[in-house]
Parts: structure tokens; sequence; C-alpha cells
């Protein structure tokens, strides 16, 4: 049964939200009270959704740019003007801190708005012909039915960097969100409804993941999936997807190095460590997962960092006033951080940081830095998701690099120098996607996200984020 005064996620199958009998709860990380609830579907509901959203397909991608942009437009003022309603649901259930829930609502309107600009530019080449009674040229058509599958940590901005380009390009969706941040990303659904996306663009199902993400990609309309989360379950949805061709475009784990030269402005490069690691309580995939700093100012930067950190506090992100760090989302996130933490200390790692005191309630963690910890930790090879962190030493730029590109992963990397030589060699020898030089917060819309190696496949945002959604058709014209 569902409380009447919380809100519900339902579905949204063909133009309409669907109640449901069967539900799972929502729980407030900050408190483990119930935040709301979900609709629990199951592959029928895909297959329905998959059919709306192939019915649909022929009028939608038929409409002009310009009205497919007006749309997403309307989506995106609509999101500004509930943005800070729809942040407070967002922190309540995912546990960001507020000012990060209402930026991210912002940040998802951004990208309505700009892939509503990005379909009104010209596309397509006319070739240069070499006989007089021919002609040659190529034009973009939307590749069909997307399946849209997104995560918690930023349920809004990841699923909004998805749809904008999808039905920009004149692609209809199918979107699947998890279980444990469903609110607010309903909500994001709801201003695109509000704006006048036909019944059938745009579907949003709820239930167990393997199966509703099996169910649409075995769906004979679907054409392309769009796929954020862990590396594991990134290669389960390739294998599906290869089944039947389906082009996947992945955005999978992190494990991304931040390197400190000798030469770095440390005050710089310290404020930028707290962001790169400790924004969303560590939980993004972009996040410094282990810190590679020189011998020279190893004493020192570490000294600085530690001292921020330990000056952290831990809270609900709703509280005033507010603390650095709210909670992580769920009590098997504290578990997984936890193991990390303990088996490098088993194994002679140092603890850097002081163990502070957390609220009695909720999913909470201290931050942590970790020293002398040993090559094969875990801590320092898999993607730790969550406030923790190990520091190595360096003697020289080879090393550093080494030590950075000594993953399979390839989504995101940091470096700090001011040397403009080395900060073109690192820029072009990291094995990533995202280069954060000098920089903690490389990701805009206008860039492209993505990664290499076991990261991933494809681009999402910039013109190559529309590119995805497309197909590129030639015609030869005999005159």
């Amino acid at each position: 049964m569902t409380a009447p005064d919380l809100p519900t996620a339902h579905h949204l199958v063909d133009g309409r939200w669907e109640p449901s009998d069967d539900v799972v709860d929502v729980l407030a990380p900050a408190d483990g009270s119930v935040a709301g609830h979900v609709a629990w579907g199951g592959p029928d509901d895909a297959v329905r959704a998959a059919d709306a959203a192939a019915a649909a397909l022929p009028a939608w991608s038929e409409r002009t740019a310009r009205a497919r942009a007006d749309v997403l437009r309307d989506a995106a003022d609509l999101l500004l003007e509930r943005r800070d309603s729809i942040g407070r649901l967002l922190a309540l259930e995912a546990g960001k801190r507020l000012p990060e829930a209402v930026g991210e609502v912002t940040a998802s309107a951004e990208y309505l708005r700009w892939f509503a600009e990005e379909a009104r530019r010209p596309e397509g080449v006319v070739v240069p012909h070499e006989a007089a009674d021919r002609r040659h040229l190529t034009v973009r058509r939307p590749v069909g039915v997307v399946a849209s599958l997104t995560p918690w940590n930023f349920p809004c901005s990841i699923q909004a960097r998805k749809l904008a380009p999808a039905l920009a390009a004149g692609c209809t969706v199918v979107a699947r969100v998890s279980e444990k941040a469903p609110l607010a990303v309903t909500e994001l659904v709801r201003c695109l409804v509000d704006a006048g996306v036909p019944d059938g663009v745009v579907n949003l199902v709820h239930g167990p993941p393997r199966e509703l993400t099996t169910a649409l990609l075995e769906h004979r309309a679907v054409r392309a999936v769009s796929f954020t989360g862990s590396t594991g379950v990134g290669r389960e949805v390739m294998t599906t997807a290869a089944r039947r061709v389906v082009r996947p475009l992945l955005e999978l784990g992190g494990d991304a190095a931040f390197v400190v030269f000798e030469d770095a402005d440390l005050d710089a490069a310290v404020e930028g460590a707290l962001l790169a690691k400790f924004r969303n309580t560590g939980q993004s995939c972009i996040a410094a997962n282990r810190f590679v700093v020189h011998e020279r100012v190893y004493e020192e930067f570490t000294g600085r960092l530690v001292e921020a950190v330990d000056a952290m506090t831990v809270g609900d992100g709703l509280a005033d006033p507010l603390p650095d760090l709210g909670p992580v989302i769920d009590g098997s996130r504290v578990e997984a951080v936890t193991a990390l933490v303990d088996e490098a200390l088993a194994a002679g790692a140092t603890r850097l940081t002081r163990e502070a005191e957390l609220p009695g309630a909720g999913t909470y963690l201290a931050p942590t830095l970790l020293a002398d910890v040993p090559d094969e930790a875990r801590i320092g090879t898999e993607e730790v998701f969550g406030p923790a962190a190990a520091v190595f030493r360096f003697r020289d730029e080879d090393e550093a690099l080494a030590r950075a590109n000594a993953t399979e992963m390839g989504l995101a990397g940091y470096f700090w120098s001011r040397d403009s030589s080395r900060i073109w060699r690192m820029a072009e020898r990291l094995e990533v996607g995202v280069v954060g030089a000098n920089n903690a917060l490389p990701t805009v819309v206008f860039a492209p996200m993505g990664g290499v190696k076991q990261s991933g496949l494809g681009r999402e945002g910039a013109a190559a984020g529309l590119e995805e959604f497309q197909d590129t058709r030639y015609v030869a014209l005999g005159l």
C-alpha cells in the first residue's frame, strides 16, 4: 500500500501515468525513512512501452527539427520553474546535499535546452560529383526506438543527457531508472509530458532491472540502448544487445587517478581534490579514485588534504547548517566501501584521517584517506564509489603516467601542473575519455562525455551525443 501523502513513481506508457498495486518503498538514505514509492512492474510493462514507442516513432521522427526543439525548450523551462521542489525530492531520495541536488536539476534543464538548439543545426553533406548526371549526398535519420537505462547516483542529469539527444534526433524512448532514486527523474519526465511530448514518445517503466532490460533489448523495435552503470553490468547489457545487433552506448565504471606534480599550485590542487573525490559523497563515475603525488610535495599536499578532510562534517543533506558530506545511497554501499578500507588496513595501509563521528541513523561513511597501500589492494585498483581513497607516491612523470594508466578502466583522469609542455604530454598520454587538467569538474553539456578501454563505448553530450542516436543515410541520385 502507498501512503497518500508520499510521492510515487508511476509507469508512463503511451502518455498515461499508470498506478500499480505492487509498489516498492523508496528509502531516504539520511535516516532510513520512507521517502516515497515506486510502481513495480515486469517485462510485460516494458514490452507495452516499447510497442507504444514504436507506434509513436513515425510521427515524431517526421516532425521538423524546430518542432521537436520547441518541446525540449519548453520542458527545460518547466524544469527550471520546478527545480527547487524537484531538487528537494532528489536530495531526500538520493541523500544529496540540497545545493548539489538543485544544481543537478539545473544541469538537466541545460541538456534539454542545448540539444533543442543542436537539433536545428544543419546536418548532412553534399559530396562533390564526378559525373554530370550524378549527385551524391548524405542525410542523418533517427536510429529508432531507444532504451535508456540509468543509475541512482545522478538520476536526473544522466537521464536528461540521454533523453535530450534521443528526442532531438527524432527517436522515441523507453526509460528504465533505478528503483533507489526514481522520484525526481519521474518529475523530469513529467516536465516533458507537460511540455507537449506526444503520447508514446517518452515512456517510463520500473521493475527488476535485468528482466526489464532483457525484455527491451529483445523487442524488435528497439534499435539502440544507452546505459550508464558498472562495467560488469555494462558487459551484460552489451552481450544481450549483440543478439539483435542493438547499438550500444555505454558509460561504465571509472578508476580515475588524481596526479599532483611537484610544480602544482597546491592550494588549487587540494581544493580540486576535495571536489573530484567528495562531490556527491564520492558516488560519481568520474570521481578521483586514487591520489598519485610527487615525492617532493607528498608530505605537504597530503598534510593539507588530510586537514581539509578532517574538517568535513557529515550529515543529512537537507539539514541546516548544511554538512559537507551526505549519506551514501544505502547499506550495501556502506558495506562495500568499508570492506575496501578494512582490507587495505589489514594489508598494512595507514589511516591518515580521523574516524569522524557519524549520525546514529542513516547510511553514513566517514571520509577516509589511506597511505602505504599495497599496489594490489582493491581500494587502489577498483572503483570505490564512496568517500575513501588511497594516496600513492611517484618519482617522475613516467611513473605517474604508468600508475594512472595501470587500470582496465579509462573514464576520467586528473592532473595538476603548471608546466605547459607537461600538460600537453599528460593530456595526450592518459588513457581516458575525460581529462581534467587543473580542473576538477570537467564535464559540461557541450563537451563529449565517455570512456575508453573498459569504461564504455560512444559519447554523450556535444554534437557527438546527438550523432549516437542517428544513422547516416547515403543517397546516390541520378539526374
